[in-house]
């Protein structure tokens, strides 16, 4: 996803979310994202989470780096791409991703970088802890997550 600050400057936001459990696992907020960045927010979240399988990802050049590619075989997980041109190949992102517009990127005026990433963190920390999903059976994304915890990487 992409924005831009008060003064202009484009900056683009990495999604990741977890289909099962709808938590958004990660909102960052730079001026453009290359492999390594993705590998480096994967790994991250990876160190509490464990690995999934395999990631659904877009055809953008941030996901069709040699970067990605060898992590994700040393990791034997399996990059998904979606069709060019099929955004309901991953419908889960898509509506997420309008709903953060919707409700964070389009209600704010952001002055910085730093500016951006805290009142995203703040959209994140509401989106995770306080909004029960129906899909959810009527509880967050934290506490189905909780709920349906599985091993964690000692």
């Amino acid at each position: 996803m992409s924005d831009q600050l008060l003064a202009g400057h484009r900056f683009r936001v990495l999604t990741l979310v977890d289909n099962f459990s709808r938590e958004s696992l990660s909102l960052r907020a730079r001026e453009r994202f290359c492999g390594e960045d993705v590998v480096n927010v994967l790994e991250e979240v990876s160190a509490t989470r464990g690995l999934p399988k395999k990631i659904r990802v877009d055809n953008g050049p941030e996901f069709i780096s040699k970067s990605l590619d060898w992590w994700a075989y040393f990791n034997k997980m399996k990059l998904d791409f979606s069709r060019p041109g099929k955004p309901t190949d991953n419908a889960f992102i898509e509506s997420f991703n309008g709903m953060f517009r919707m409700e964070c990127l389009n209600q704010h005026w952001f002055l910085s970088p730093p500016d951006a990433q805290a009142e995203i963190d703040s959209w994140r920390e509401d989106y995770n802890g306080c909004r029960p999903h129906s899909a959810l059976g009527g509880r967050t994304p934290n506490e189905f997550a909780a709920l349906s915890a599985w091993p964690r990487p000692g």
